[in-house]
């Protein structure tokens, strides 16, 4: 079954800066240093928006990792993949606080998710997947989405292949495909600290390599 679309993807959306010198990047496919299909340690796309206004007004980041995969291909969890949201509020691309989500099964087998670190909350955020977990004033949801990244490939390899180009913005790619996505929402006020700008970047690490 095709998860909901991150359609709140499109609204007030913000520069999510990589750290200057950074050798690597978000992909979706992209050869040949990729991760393999599915691989929970593959980061696609980061996002981040704000809504509301003054005292009110809220921080969303969002981590997209092993996808793209089809309608019923279960979410990319792996107890071994640490996942590291790292916040520059100062403007020096050096991180001013870190954000830390790692999986684990319990003995029946079910995920969970464990964040700590994350602006606005007092010690860690420990629940089951697919569920929106808000403790104070966060929220956190772990689950598959589907992907909001939009790419035509017909028209890339038309546009390759003739010279003219060829793209569509009714030829989506990705149409369907799911990706493991990590939300989060915070007081903006928590997340900015003494800063006035953030800049957000995400890692991933496993353990072994």
């Amino acid at each position: 079954m095709k998860t909901p679309k991150l359609l709140s993807l499109l609204l007030a959306l913000l520069g999510a800066l990589a750290p200057a010198g950074a050798a690597r990047a978000a992909d979706h496919l992209d050869p040949p240093t990729r991760a393999p299909l599915g691989d929970a340690a593959d980061i696609t796309d980061i996002y981040a928006w704000h809504k509301g206004a003054g005292a009110d007004q809220r921080l969303v980041l969002v981590v997209n990792v092993g996808g793209p995969v089809a309608p019923g291909v279960s979410a990319s969890y792996d107890r071994d993949v640490l996942y590291t949201l790292h916040l520059d509020t100062t403007g020096d691309n050096v991180a001013d606080s870190s954000v830390y989500v790692r999986f684990a099964q319990n003995l029946a087998g079910e995920w969970g998710v464990q964040v700590t670190g994350l602006p606005g909350a007092i010690g860690p955020i420990v629940g089951p997947v697919n569920q929106t977990l808000e403790v104070g004033a966060v929220k956190v949801f772990t689950g598959l989405r589907d992907d909001p990244f939009f790419f035509d490939l017909q028209g890339f390899r038309e546009t390759l292949m003739t010279g003219a180009l060829s793209f569509s913005r009714t030829r989506d790619f990705f149409a369907g495909q799911n990706v493991t996505s990590l939300v989060f929402e915070v007081p903006m006020s928590a997340a900015l600290g003494v800063g006035n700008s953030i800049s957000f970047w995400a890692t991933s690490a496993r353990i072994g390599g």
